[in-house]
């Protein structure tokens, strides 16, 4: 008469199996070939027969910073990217990152921070920190500043607003970069 086996012993057994399985496959298959994708958009006028250069596309990154933009340690502010870098003394930027813009916009030119206000009430109403003053234009004081709450900032609605807004995040980076005095080059 045969020994009957209990049933968390089958299981158990099942289990093992099926893992041991899985892993032979999975082993099996990363020693396979690897399909790869092709470079480019095939065009409209792409036969069957065609094949697209295997030559991978470089991954997009961040915008390079603007060459017109000085020299030394510096904020570089481009209006029409709506970007900020942050720029060590030896030319090199440690951090970019995008910024709303309020609706007046500084002029092309080189500023420096004049002022450096922990927190306060934005002449939109909003709680805002990190704020640092640059310059003003059309009678408005340009900063830059960040939601207190990372929020981003509400439509304008008519009004007359400098502040350039980052994320919370980028806000504090930009509070322990730019000391009174650091120089703001503002490009096109």
């Amino acid at each position: 008469m045969a020994a009957r086996l209990p049933s968390w012993a089958w299981v158990t057994g099942l289990t093992v199996g099926a893992t041991a399985a899985v892993v032979f496959l999975a082993v099996q298959a990363d020693h396979g070939p690897h399909p790869a994708a092709a470079a480019g958009k095939p065009s409209a006028s792409a036969s069957a027969g065609a094949h697209a250069s295997a030559k991978p596309e470089t991954p997009a990154g961040p915008p390079e910073l603007p060459g017109d933009s000085g020299d030394g340690r510096r904020i570089v502010y481009s209006l029409g990217a709506k970007r900020l870098w942050l720029v060590d003394a030896t030319g090199k930027a440690v951090r970019t990152f995008t910024v709303w813009p309020g609706t007046v916009d500084p002029g092309p030119g080189r500023y420096s921070i004049t002022v450096r206000t922990q927190s306060l009430q934005g002449s939109d109403g909003v709680e805002i920190e990190h704020v640092m003053y640059f310059t003003k234009a059309s009678g408005v004081n340009i900063a830059f500043s960040n939601a207190l709450d990372g929020a981003s900032p509400p439509p304008a609605d008519g009004k007359k607003l400098g502040g350039i807004r980052l994320r919370k995040e980028d806000g504090a980076a930009l509070w322990s970069f730019g000391d009174q005095g650091t120089k703001v080059a503002v490009v096109s």
